[in-house]
């Protein structure tokens, strides 16, 4: 189980906001925008294509961590600690001295394959928020604090309901600054440029 969980922290760790950043707009995404290595920033600084094609990537490398725990282990628990240890890969990869994004969307890749019933209503309210609001850190805070009880109400294992809770615990430590900013109404919104 350990090299499982090595190898999920390490796919987790693959940087694809800062190579699509590159990619579109030859700009380090470490030094514009938030400085958030995200999908958020991303569509920020290099538009809404590859913002998108940055989340569909990093939420496929949370559900690809979670496939090979369940393909290659017969462990019960590998496949929730492979899910988490990729969402710590998202957001202290080893290749950029441990400084990454916020987790959102590999999270929701993991728990798109540990907790398949629990996302939607997750999602959903990551939309409304988002949508209602147009603060995209909100809707990731909302989300994240909502899934581990959607996880339990909904049946999932144990282990899933607890790295759940582990990875919300994560992503709104992340998003402290964040959440500081909503208080003092300083916040970003979805259209806002730098």
């Amino acid at each position: 189980m350990a090299l499982i969980i090595c190898v999920a922290y390490l796919i987790g760790s693959i940087p694809f906001a800062l190579l699509m950043a590159r990619r579109w707009s030859a700009a380090d995404l470490r030094l514009v925008g938030s400085g958030n290595l995200g999908a958020a920033n991303v569509m920020r600084t290099s538009g809404v294509t590859a913002g998108l094609l940055v989340a569909a990537l990093d939420m496929a490398k949370g559900a690809a961590s979670v496939w090979l725990a369940e393909r290659f282990t017969t462990n019960t628990v590998a496949p929730a600690a492979a899910g988490l240890a990729a969402i710590v890969g998202h957001i202290y990869p080893v290749w950029l001295r441990f400084r990454g994004g916020k987790g959102v969307a590999t999270a929701c890749g993991v728990f798109s394959v540990l907790t398949p019933l629990a996302v939607p209503p997750a999602l959903a309210i990551f939309v409304a928020a988002a949508w209602l609001t147009k603060y995209i850190s909100l809707g990731s805070v909302l989300a994240s604090l909502l899934l581990p009880p959607l996880a339990y109400v909904t049946g999932s294992t144990r282990p899933a309901v607890a790295a759940a809770g582990a990875a919300a615990a994560l992503i709104i430590f992340r998003h402290r600054s964040n959440v500081a900013r909503l208080r003092a109404r300083t916040e970003r919104r979805i259209g806002a440029r730098g």
